[in-house]
């Protein structure tokens, strides 16, 4: 049979059957979408910070930063030098940077949000000190500020707060001793690259150079370079003229980094976009293979005939291949559409709740041939085991309708599903033997086993399952509830099919439910043992907070002891390592033991040390540790003890005048102050005066130890909030595989319900048969589903437990609402298909061959 033939027998199968058609593509359309979105979106965003950074240190010739980022910045002696051999090297002229965190407060009183924006305090140039030439370009009616307690702030964070030149306000500097400052807008300033949800307040240069730093850091130095000096051949020459110890850079590398930089958060970004799309598509996939199946069942007879007129396995093969790729080219299509559509949403959610910019849809070749790529690609993949498998079908075979599922397949797809079981779980039992990134990586791989296990296995567990399962939920229904039950089990092959797509997208939520579940129940257990504060001061954004917070609530009435806690990150050798500082006596607000050193008090000048770090670095009590600072100060460390390994503590807790070596005092800062009640005084009342001591701070939150630990179970739920949408994505998906599945199965069945209908059966009882037969699958895949996930997830957190995860929790309320969600899944996958099915004309059916 000639190939063109062929061409057109397939075409006009796929019109024949436009429904079938509809439901296979929007398969591929779902995975499609999100693959086409994430691509989209992140060009987009890519393209509009682009658009900000080439704005960035324009005028700039030259760049002085330290060579670390957790430096505190540049000494003013370098800036002199640099003043000093300006004609030597070259340079125009020398700017010195400042800058620090700040907050600031609305016309309303409370904190502006910036939605996860920088919100920093710099100082304020005049135009004719300025490099960059749209730098400090005040809008009319506003000054430049002079002295303390003014300021000029940028329009769109002025707009956002209701504030106006004159308005008076409140600011506070996130570390140092600084106290809430009031303070007046004398003018407003349209900044380059201002972005939606940055907020900068501008100070004299004087004052900031005092209130953003210690009054001799700059956070970096900017320099213009005479006529005849080129940008790079001044970068050179003061990188030759200060060595190493710091870093410099043209303009041009400045905004390039900072464009790699963001790059960076956008692949990351990206990538969390496109694990929906995959999960959509590994998800999908089953459920195109399964659809070609069963079509390729039905059309056994028709191939058949075919092959009998001179079709060659190889045309048959490529016939239904050919049908695949039109059924991707129009998934991949309108997954396209779709996707436009998705990132353009993700557009205005980002531009109204972040700090993130805008710009135009960025639609790239990338984005178009990556979709259409995925769409057609994945659909021909997933239909060709069907085609080649029916191409094998004899004619004479074929012709005799004989069943195509054999119980010696099922016998063999059985054993390799058994022995690929015991190999899953072996490496799940071994993952779980220890702890760390390659254990769990273990766990990992013994769970893709598990779930090709599965693959195997679902046809043989799903005949006594569904068959025990339908006697219970079929009791009800009598003998349609029979009936139900016989088309469950009768082709085991498709049952299983239909329920693996739910099985997967349910095994991922048990997996993630089950983590979640376990790192709130061990946060819980851990405060519980772990931390007899009565109260605990924090930023409502987890942020820093000034030294000066502590003096509030240590003259806070009701206030028996506080403890502050400063984080201490220096170089020990070459390695980088961190730990706190805390102010105040640390055995007040923990119990934590001793197993090396009498004392529980840290010197001034020594540190503790937990039992992990101790074997993990070979220290030792006595010891003497070296510690530099980033901007290269030394401070010596004497271990005068090593406690018992504590989740709540850090790896060693140094002692106030350590401390202040390596971190100098306008940098200092505190993370969280525990705070203990003097003996008869409420917590409650001393919560409400702590309240009002700091309210002025603006982001200070005061917590008891029960908002404590719900704090942080909030923001577990977050982050489990995006991965339980990524799952919905996969279980929404999967919804439609049994509703396909069911509507090809009604088609497949068309003469038996007619025969049905013409025996007396009411289109209301076929409508129940069907759903029935649909919330048994559902159940089936559900459970499978759950027992898997459970066991992978508890599994999981075993690996995880020197982080933190102490305690194995599974997610019962989760479990329960999830099987009987599936119930309900199944009674609304069945909707159309029971209609469906209803309507079938006993006559037509039945005279249908």
């Amino acid at each position: 049979m000639a190939a063109p033939a062929m061409r057109r027998v397939s075409l006009r199968n796929l019109a024949a059957h436009k429904v079938r058609l509809v439901l296979t593509v929007l398969s591929v359309v779902l995975g499609t979408s999100f693959v086409a979105g994430s691509i989209i979106f992140t060009a987009t965003i890519s393209s509009a910070f682009d658009g900000i950074f080439d704005k960035v240190a324009v005028g700039v010739d030259t760049r002085l930063s330290p060579k670390d980022s957790q430096s505190t910045g540049i000494d003013e002696s370098v800036v002199d030098q640099l003043n000093s051999r300006k004609a030597e090297l070259g340079i125009n002229r020398v700017v010195p940077r400042y800058s620090a965190p700040v907050t600031i407060a609305k016309a309303d009183g409370t904190a502006l949000q910036t939605g996860g924006a920088p919100s920093i305090g710099t100082a304020y140039l005049p135009q004719d000190q300025v490099l960059s030439p749209t730098e400090s370009k005040l809008y009319p009616g506003g000054r430049a500020p002079v002295g303390t307690g003014e300021i000029v702030l940028n329009k769109s964070a002025a707009d956002k707060a209701g504030l106006k030149v004159g308005s008076s306000t409140k600011l506070v500097v996130a570390r140092g001793d600084s106290t809430p400052q009031t303070v007046k807008v004398v003018g407003l300033v349209d900044l380059p690259g201002d972005t939606s949800g940055y907020v900068n307040v501008q100070l004299q240069e004087s004052v900031a150079k005092q209130e953003l730093s210690d009054g001799s850091r700059a956070a970096y130095v900017e320099m213009s370079a005479v006529p005849g000096v080129s940008a790079q051949q001044l970068s050179d020459r003061v990188s030759s003229a200060l060595g190493d110890d710091y870093k410099t850079q043209t303009g041009a590398q400045v905004r390039q980094e900072e464009k790699d930089n963001v790059n960076q958060f956008l692949d990351v970004f990206n990538y969390i976009l496109l694990a929906f799309a995959a999960i959509g598509l590994i998800v999908g996939t089953f459920i195109i293979y399964n659809t070609f199946s069963m079509i390729i069942a039905q059309r056994v007879r028709e191939l058949a005939l075919l092959r009998a007129i001179g079709a060659s396995r190889r045309q048959i093969t490529r016939s239904v291949l050919l049908e695949a790729f039109v059924v991707g080219l129009f998934g991949g299509a309108i997954g396209l559409g779709i996707g436009i559509g998705l990132a353009a949403i993700l557009k205005a959610v980002t531009s109204s709740t972040s700090g993130l910019p805008t710009a135009s849809l960025q639609i790239t070749p990338t984005a178009i041939i990556s979709c259409m790529a995925v769409g057609i690609v994945v659909t021909m993949v997933s239909a060709y085991a069907p085609a080649r498998r029916a191409a094998q079908v004899s004619p004479v075979e074929a012709m005799r309708e004989s069943a195509t599922d054999g119980a010696s397949s099922l016998r063999m797809r059985t054993s390799i599903g058994a022995l690929l079981a015991v190999i899953g779980i072996a490496l799940v039992l071994v993952g779980t033997s220890g702890q760390g990134a390659k254990f769990a990586a273990t766990v990992g791989g013994g769970a893709l086993v598990l779930i090709f296990a599965v693959v195997f296995a679902a046809p043989a567990l799903s005949r006594p399952f569904v068959g025990a399962l339908g006697r219970v939920i079929g009791r009800p229904f009598g003998k349609i509830g029979q009936l139900a039950r016989t088309n469950a089990v009768r082709n085991p092959r498709r049952t299983a099919a239909t329920a693996f797509a739910l099985t997967l997208g349910l095994m991922l939520v048990a997996v993630v439910g089950t983590f979640g579940s376990s790192l709130k129940g061990s946060i819980d257990d851990t405060i519980s043992k772990e931390l007899s504060a009565d109260l605990v001061l924090a930023t409502s954004d987890q942020g820093s907070l000034p030294t000066s917070v502590v003096n509030a609530a240590n003259n806070t009435e009701g206030v028996a002891s506080t403890v502050s806690f400063r984080i201490v990150a220096a170089k020990v050798g070459d390695e980088t390592i961190t730990g706190v500082s805390p102010k105040g006596d640390l055995s007040a607000v923990t119990p934590y033991e001793m197993i090396d050193g009498a004392s529980k008090s840290i010197p001034a000048d020594g540190m503790i040390i937990s039992e992990k770090t101790a074997k993990a670095k070979g220290w030792k009590r006595g010891q003497v540790i070296r510690f530099v600072s980033f901007d290269g100060t030394p401070a010596d460390v004497t271990i005068s003890g090593i406690f018992q390994d504590s989740q709540i503590l850090d790896p060693f807790q140094m002692g106030d005048d350590a401390y202040g070596k390596l971190v100098p005092a306008g940098f200092q800062s505190d993370r969280l102050i525990l705070i203990k009640a003097a003996d008869g005084v409420s917590v409650n009342a001393l919560r409400d005066k702590l309240t009002a001591a700091t309210k002025d701070f603006l982001t200070v939150q005061v917590n008891n130890r029960a908002e404590f630990v719900g704090q942080a179970s909030s923001q577990i739920d977050q982050m489990l909030a995006v991965l339980y949408g990524m799952l919905g994505l996969a279980l929404v998906i999967a919804v439609l595989g049994i509703v396909n599945t069911l509507a090809l199965s009604v088609i497949e069945r068309k003469r038996e319900i007619g025969m049905l209908r013409a025996i007396g059966m009411a289109r209301a009882q076929i409508r129940r048969t069907i759903y029935v037969e649909s919330v048994l699958i559902a159940i089936f895949g559900a459970v499978l589903g759950v027992i898997l996930g459970s066991v992978v997830g508890i599994a999981v957190v075993r690996t995880f437990k020197d982080l933190g995860i102490t305690t194995a929790v599974l997610p019962y309320e989760l479990i329960g609402i999830t099987l009987v969600g599936a119930a309900v899944v199944g009674v609304l996958a069945a909707l159309w298909p029971a209609v469906r099915a209803a309507r079938t004309n006993p006559l037509e059916a039945i005279s249908d061959v």
